[in-house]
């Protein structure tokens, strides 16, 4: 980690700080360009804006993908102030971000927590696949 690094990683903290005092969860994050400029910064909102989607993180996927090129979007990199969660990693993953820099882990941040993490919830399946790939097949090619 270069003193860049902890310097944008310092930013996200800060922004997950107003999110918190905002009366939202304590996430901030920010998208930096190949060459060190800010593309966009946001904090939390998933209270304030009573959805529980709004994490900085999937907001800036979301907007790196409507907006940037993908070979700009490709050579951007996410810094924030906590690993992204399964939700946001996908978001990410699909909007072809280049990298992320987190300052906390997951684990960390569990290991903050006093009251734990999510209830987990039952998924049954695969189930039917003769038909569910019909839709699917050929789709991705």
């Amino acid at each position: 980690m270069t003193d860049i690094n902890h310097d944008l990683l310092r930013r996200a903290i800060e922004l997950a700080a107003s999110a918190r005092k905002g009366g939202n969860p304590p996430f901030g994050s920010l998208l930096v360009s190949a060459g060190g400029t800010v593309l966009a910064e946001e904090r939390n909102s998933s209270i304030t804006d009573a959805d529980i989607t709004a994490h900085p993180e999937l907001k800036l996927a979301r907007w790196a993908a409507r907006e940037l090129d993908p070979a700009i979007a490709a050579a951007t990199t996410m810094y924030t102030s906590c690993q992204p969660c399964g939700m946001c990693a996908g978001a990410i993953e699909r909007s072809g971000l280049g990298r992320v820099v987190f300052a906390l882990s997951n684990e960390q941040l569990s290991a903050l927590k006093l009251t734990g993490g999510f209830p987990g919830f039952r998924q049954d399946g695969p189930a039917l696949f003769d038909e569910a790939r019909i839709p699917v097949e050929g789709y991705y090619v």
